[in-house]
C-alpha cells in the first residue's frame, strides 16, 4: 500500500495530459479507423512511458536506441516495406506527374524560414520543416541525424499529421478550388510500360539520387531496393512479405518505440505546441503549392489537369491518392482521377526523401 501510495502521489498533471492524448490517439486508431497499426501503438505507448516508476522504460529505451537512434534501422526498413507497395507504373506512363511531386516540397522550404525566424536552431528548423513531407520514416532520420532537440515532437507530430491526411486534405483542397476545377475530367489512357522499364527505373532513380544528394541514399536506396524485389518477378514471396507482413510489423514497432520520446517532461511545453503548428503549415503549404502548379499547367496546357492532382504530391501515400479520387467521384461519379493521383502521390515519394536528403547534405 505505501508503495501504491508513493506511485500515485508521483503522478504530475502532464503525465495526465499524456495519458489523455495516449486514450485520444488509442480512439482514433480504433473509432476512426486512422492508421490503427500507428496510432494504436503510440496511443498505448505514450501511456505506458508515463505512469511512474514504470518498468517498461527499460525496454522501450533499448528499442529506441537500437531502431532509431543509432542507426535509424526501422524507418529504413520501413521504406523497403513501402517501396514494395508501390506501382510506378502510371507514374512512368505519365511522366509529368514528377513535377507535382517536385512542387508539394515547397511547404518544407518555407516551414523551415518560419521555425527559424520563430527562434529555432538551423538544424531544429530543419527538422521541423521536413514534417511537410507528410513521410514519417524521412522525418525520423532528417531529425536524428541533425541530432535535433525536438526528435521526440518531431516523430509524433508528422506522424500525427500523416493520420490525419483525410481531415487535412479535403479541407485545403476546398478553399483552394472551384468547384468547376474540381469537375474537370482526366481519362486514363494507360500507356505501354514494359517489364524492363519497371526494374530499370530504381535503378536509375538510385543512380541519378545519389549524384544529386547523396545524403538521400538511405532513404530513396531502400525505398528502391523494395520496389526492385516487387517488380523483378523473381521474388513474388520476398515481395508479398515486404509488402504486408514486414511492413506492419515493423510500424507496430515503430509506433511503440516512437512512444518513448512522449515522456511528459519533455513533451508538454510550448516547443512542442509550436513544433504542431509549424508542421501542420508545412503540411498545408505542400497541398497548397501542389494544387498551384496545376492551376498554373493549366494557363497553358490544352488538356486540362484537376488541380486535385497537385494534392496528391505529398508522400502520404496511398491516403492522399486516395483521398483525391473521393472527392473527384463525389464531384462526378463518372470521372475516375485514382491513376492519375497515385502517380503523383508516388512522386511525392521520391521527392520527399530526395528533400530529406538535401536538407541533411546543406544543413549537416
Amino acid at each position: 500500500m505505501e508503495f501504491l501510495y508513493e506511485t500515485v502521489a508521483a503522478v504530475t498533471w502532464q503525465q495526465i495530459v499524456m495519458w489523455i492524448i495516449g486514450a485520444t490517439l488509442i480512439f482514433l486508431a480504433i473509432k476512426k479507423d486512422m492508421e490503427p497499426a500507428l496510432l494504436l501503438p503510440m496511443g498505448f505507448g505514450a501511456i505506458l512511458i508515463n505512469i511512474p516508476f514504470s518498468g517498461a522504460e527499460g525496454v522501450m529505451s533499448s528499442l529506441f536506441k537500437i531502431g532509431i537512434e543509432m542507426n535509424e534501422i526501422m524507418p529504413l526498413i520501413l521504406f523497403i516495406g513501402i517501396g514494395a507497395m508501390i506501382d510506378f507504373g502510371p507514374l512512368l506512363a505519365n511522366p509529368k506527374l514528377f513535377l507535382f511531386g517536385g512542387a508539394a516540397q515547397f511547404g518544407i522550404f518555407l516551414t523551415i524560414l518560419l521555425a527559424a525566424a520563430c527562434g529555432f536552431g538551423i538544424e531544429d528548423a530543419a527538422s521541423i520543416g521536413i514534417i511537410g513531407a507528410a513521410d514519417g520514416p524521412t522525418s525520423i532520420v532528417v531529425a536524428q541525424t541533425l541530432n535535433s532537440n525536438y526528435v521526440g515532437p518531431i516523430m509524433v507530430v508528422a506522424y500525427s499529421y500523416m493520420a490525419l491526411v483525410p481531415i487535412i486534405q479535403p479541407a485545403v483542397i476546398k478553399l483552394t478550388t472551384t468547384k468547376k476545377e474540381r469537375l474537370i475530367r482526366m481519362d486514363y489512357k494507360p500507356g505501354a510500360v514494359s517489364k524492363r522499364t519497371k526494374i530499370l527505373f530504381p535503378i536509375l532513380v538510385t543512380v541519378v539520387s545519389g549524384l544529386i544528394a547523396p545524403a538521400s541514399l538511405s532513404l530513396v536506396g531502400m525505398l528502391m531496393f523494395g520496389n526492385l524485389i516487387r517488380e523483378c518477378g523473381v521474388l513474388d514471396y520476398l515481395g508479398d512479405t515486404a509488402k504486408n507482413v514486414l511492413a506492419n510489423l515493423v510500424t507496430l514497432f515503430l509506433g511503440i518505440t516512437i512512444a518513448f520520446t512522449m515522456k511528459a517532461e519533455n513533451f508538454v511545453t510550448v516547443q512542442t505546441l509550436m513544433i504542431m503548428g509549424l508542421g501542420l503549415c508545412a503540411f498545408v503549404f505542400d497541398t497548397f503549392s501542389g494544387i498551384m502548379l496545376a492551376k498554373v499547367i493549366n494557363l497553358f496546357a490544352k488538356q486540362k489537369i484537376n488541380p486535385m492532382i497537385g494534392a496528391a504530391g505529398i508522400s502520404a501515400f496511398p491516403m492522399s491518392a486516395r483521398i483525391v479520387q473521393k472527392m473527384g467521384i463525389k464531384e462526378d461519379p463518372t470521372n475516375h482521377l485514382l491513376m492519375h493521383a497515385v502517380g503523383a502521390n508516388v512522386s511525392g515519394q521520391i521527392a520527399s526523401a530526395i528533400a530529406g536528403g538535401l536538407i541533411i547534405g546543406l544543413v549537416g
